[in-house]
């Protein structure tokens, strides 16, 4: 008897529109990073669990998947999470409830939403609630990795732009316009040697370790509102 293959497939959500044209880097250019993203998604179907933990997987995801929404939050107390899928109807605790404790444990952590068609009242309630955007079953991977690439790129932008002080901020802002260290120097009435030293602070929280790979890397996340 042949197995049954589970195929995910989803018409693409209008919501997404407002998103923009989303574009994911290369595997290589991922790698240069040297991040493993984690991603927790829950579900009450374990046919689904499987099949969204296989397509992002091979996107070198590392996934953890939940049938119940307690375990999740459980994990999220004590395990780094960079984004969240939950179905938003589920038997023991909805979407919405998992969002909230979720949201109280980790402010930052972006949440994906996944609804049927019949849930989208209930999605935009979701959304409301503080999830950053919902994507409707039957899944499809070409809809879907997008926006996962785009929220764990949101993650990191929160999460870094809380790390930086205000004049590593500032230094930030004037690199990306293209100006070196004496025209920076100039411009905030500062030591070369200090902003020397700004620079490797933001080399450091960035990961990177020369002020090129620092740009490319703070040019593909949103850090449009630095000030």
């Amino acid at each position: 008897m042949k197995k049954r293959k589970y195929r995910l497939e989803i018409p693409t959500c209008r919501e997404m529109t407002r998103l923009g044209p989303i574009v994911i880097p290369s595997s290589k250019v991922r790698k240069m990073y040297k991040t493993i993203h984690k991603i927790f998604f829950v579900d009450d179907e374990p046919m689904v669990r499987k099949a969204v933990d296989i397509i992002l997987s091979r996107e070198g995801y590392r996934v953890t998947t939940f049938s119940s929404p307690q375990n999740c939050i459980n994990s999220l107390k004590s395990k780094k999470c960079h984004l969240l899928i939950t179905d938003v109807n589920m038997p023991d605790m909805n979407g919405i409830d998992l969002l909230t404790q979720a949201k109280s444990i980790a402010p930052l952590l972006p949440v994906l939403v996944v609804t049927g068609y019949a849930d989208i009242p209930l999605a935009v309630r979701a959304v409301k609630a503080g999830a950053d955007n919902f994507i409707e079953k039957p899944l499809d991977k070409d809809t879907l990795l997008p926006l996962v690439y785009s929220l764990i790129k949101k993650y990191t932008s929160r999460y870094l732009k809380k790390r930086l002080t205000k004049m590593e901020r500032t230094v930030l802002k004037l690199l990306l316009d293209g100006k070196g260290n004496r025209s920076i120097a100039i411009e905030l009435q500062r030591s070369i040697r200090t902003i020397e030293d700004h620079r490797f602070n933001l080399m450091k929280k960035f990961g990177t370790d020369n002020v090129v790979d620092l740009v490319k890397k703070a040019l593909n996340m949103d850090l449009s509102d630095l000030d």
